[in-house]
């Protein structure tokens, strides 16, 4: 079952990457769509200015082995999210990098997962739909999940340079078709569940449909113009 999965997984790859790069406008114009004049989101606004600003008083190494420890969990992730049982995770003792190790081949989503899935951000979104089961959602609540998106950013930008070995793995061209329309998915959906919760998450995706939809019947009646 395994490994049919990663087969399966490696199949979709570049259809994923060329739905990415269609996607990306859609991506854009759906922050049009975001109160961010509303209270929640000026919590949540406040609370990813907060992360910049706890950032640069943190000490270099305690970032550093967070990002790692993040990193090599979320390669874990998806390792178990696509069956793979995980045998291990390593940091290494001067913070210069980790290694997660699984039985199986693997695939691309194992690889590339850190540089744009929010681990965190997901653990934090399980927990507020916990409490907010038997509380009320409130502003505090909303900053904190600003915080997860600023950390979430800040890893993604720090960790993607010329020395980083997961990338080469699936190919340059591949990371610059899927990488940035999937962070602002991890974002977008982060902001849609900061109002309405997995009901915003699941609108959110709706969203998208809609504006890739109207964005092909655009490029449609633009190219009928020209014939």
């Amino acid at each position: 079952m395994r490994a049919v999965i990663d087969k399966l997984i490696e199949l979709l790859k570049w259809p994923v990457a060329v739905y990415m790069l269609f996607s990306f406008p859609a991506f854009i114009q759906s922050l049009a769509y975001f109160q961010f004049t509303r209270m929640p989101y000026v919590a949540l606004i406040a609370g990813f200015f907060i992360f910049f600003i706890s950032r640069s008083m943190m000490d270099s190494s305690v970032k550093s082995n967070m990002e790692i420890v993040v990193h090599e969990m979320t390669h874990a992730f998806f390792a178990l999210l696509t069956l793979h049982k995980v045998k291990g995770i390593r940091v290494e003792g001067d913070n210069s990098g980790g290694n997660m190790s699984f039985e199986g081949e693997g695939n691309w989503l194992i690889v590339i997962g850190p540089y744009f899935f929010p681990l965190f951000g997901l653990f934090y979104m399980i927990a507020v739909t916990v409490y907010t089961s038997f509380a009320p959602m409130n502003l505090i609540l909303n900053g904190v999940l600003g915080f997860f998106i600023g950390y979430h950013l800040d890893a993604v930008g720090s960790q993607i340079h010329e020395k980083q070995t997961d990338l080469p793995k699936v190919s340059y061209k591949f990371c610059a078709m899927f990488l940035p329309s999937a962070n602002l998915w991890a974002v977008g959906s982060m902001l849609a569940f900061n109002s309405r919760g997995w009901d915003g998450v699941w609108l959110y995706q709706r969203l998208i449909s809609y504006l890739n939809g109207r964005n092909w019947d655009y490029i449609l009646n633009l190219a009928g113009d020209f014939l």
